[in-house]
């Protein structure tokens, strides 16, 4: 198992420079990270330091909150293809779950994958501020709109990713959906944890870290 073709190696803190994107993307190029994740101003520097190299660049989309109209998700999600994004992640608009309006649920969710066809599309549902009924839902209602990944929080809730939400996940979305833990992943046994669990990919900002916890000479490797 290549641990690091898990990571997407990430920052999206407003105060991040283009500084730190810089560091953020050699890194990322160094460690053979399988993506970076950033706010979408940052994409087009992002493509360019990753230019000729394997590392993949992942914008996300109404961040944190979710709550801006579906039309300005489109917008943004498509300037952020243009300006080289390839992936996207996007937050779900909890309100309108809360309000078990599920037609604009899946209208926000679906617009957006529509407006950016095979660009795989993750939708950030934000599990600290759901039940399991909740999770459950939104997941169906993410596979009905043909969104590629669930993704389990932004990292700016109440608290993060919980294997209990992504064994709930899997064994909803089965083989239809994949799934991006996210939120308070630091080490390497928990990170190995959610990949156990059902987790494809790992969105962390201690991918470094998690990747120096395992002994050389396998330091990307484990049996």
């Amino acid at each position: 198992m290549i641990v690091s073709k898990y990571i997407e190696h990430t920052l999206l803190k407003p105060t991040a420079t283009e500084r730190e994107i810089i560091n953020l993307c050699r890194e990322a190029i160094e460690n053979k990270f399988y993506a970076v994740c950033v706010n979408s101003c940052y994409v087009a520097l992002a493509k360019q330091l990753l230019h000729d190299t394997d590392v993949k660049v992942c914008s996300v989309i109404g961040f944190p909150l979710g709550g801006m109209s579906t039309d300005a998700k489109v917008f943004e999600a498509k300037k952020a293809i243009e300006d080289g994004a390839d992936e996207i992640d996007m937050v779900i608009n909890l309100g309108f779950l809360k309000s078990k309006n599920y037609v604009l649920v899946f209208k926000d969710i679906r617009d957006v994958k529509l407006a950016i066809g095979r660009t795989p599309l993750k939708v950030i549902i934000e599990i600290s501020e759901l039940n399991k009924n909740e999770v459950i839902k939104i997941c169906e209602i993410c596979m009905d709109a043909k969104a590629d990944f669930i993704k389990t929080s932004t990292g700016y809730s109440k608290s993060g990713a919980t294997l209990t939400a992504v064994k709930i996940i899997r064994k909803t979305v089965r083989d239809k959906a994949k799934i991006k833990a996210s939120g308070g992943i630091k080490d390497y046994d928990m990170a190995m944890k959610y990949i156990e669990a059902g987790a494809d990919r790992i969105g962390t900002s201690s991918g470094v870290d998690i990747l120096n916890m395992t002994l050389a000479p396998s330091m990307y490797q484990v049996v």
